[in-house]
């Protein structure tokens, strides 16, 4: 079974881990979060494994709900005193918490528009992660979204897959990756390269589109700062619009550069 992959329990997660996360969902995917027709009107955001205390869900619940207010949230943890914890503690009308794993605790007439599974996929067999993928996408509507991906413990550095549910897939489709920091640790695109979700991290290797995305990014990191740009902010954002000009699909926006991200949604997807 696809919640098999982890069966340890969850740690602790700061407060304001996923923000920038959050911001960005908000930003670029307010149509999804907004959406209100037929089985969207009660579709719901689905925050799965909130460890300790779901201060992750509750912040995102506040943040989507500032352009969604009736927004149904539903916390799902495997440590059933955690779940029980969090129901007990902070449910109410459109906020719910529930035992469960990568098999979402829902039922069929639950519909979803966006999951998120942050730092939980960490360990266990990469080659199981395909089947994670497709148990927590099941409850997605078509054109809904599954992020899943990995940071460090306060949010400083992140990396997360943009999975899109499409209609007759079983799987859904690898769309793009989010790269984040906060500069707080400085900026060196290896940097980000330790976060990638788990299914990648073996995959920067020479051959790999991994490896040349990353040797593409350095090249652009060290001719950055060769003209100047050397503080972290300044050369991330020089480094990914020359990055943009060698690597198909790489977004410029400045409202993701400003604020230390980077999307990446290459022809064809990601690799898989």
């Amino acid at each position: 079974m696809a919640q098999e992959l982890d069966t340890r329990t969850r740690g602790r997660t700061a407060r304001g881990r996923l923000r920038a996360l959050d911001a960005y969902l908000c930003q670029f995917e307010a149509p999804l979060l907004t959406r209100d027709d037929g089985p969207w009107a009660r579709a719901a955001f689905v925050d799965v494994g909130f460890g300790e205390h779901p201060w992750t869900t509750l912040e995102s619940a506040t943040a989507f709900r500032a352009l969604n207010p009736e927004l149904s949230v539903v916390g799902v943890e495997l440590d059933p005193e955690r779940a029980t914890a969090a129901a007990r503690n902070h449910a109410d009308a459109r906020t719910h918490f529930r035992e469960g794993g990568f098999a979402l605790p829902l039922s069929p007439d639950e519909p979803v528009r966006l999951v998120r599974a942050m730092n939980l996929l960490r360990q266990g067999p990469p080659e199981r992660i395909p089947e994670a993928h497709r148990a927590m996408s099941r409850h997605l509507l078509p054109g809904g979204l599954l992020v899943e991906g990995s940071s460090d413990t306060d949010g400083a550095v992140l990396v997360a897959h943009l999975l899109r549910r499409t209609p007759d897939a079983e799987a859904p489709t690898r769309e793009g990756l989010l790269f984040h920091t906060d500069f707080s640790r400085g900026f060196a695109p290896l940097l980000l390269r330790d976060w990638l979700p788990r299914d990648l991290r073996r995959r920067v290797r020479p051959g790999d589109p991994m490896h040349a995305f990353f040797q593409a990014w350095e090249a652009a990191w060290k001719a950055a700062r060769a003209e100047g740009h050397t503080a972290p902010a300044d050369a991330f954002a020089e480094s990914a619009v020359r990055l943009a000009r060698m690597t198909p699909g790489v977004a410029t926006d400045a409202w993701l550069l400003t604020r230390g991200c980077l999307r990446w949604s290459p022809p064809g997807g990601t690799p898989a």
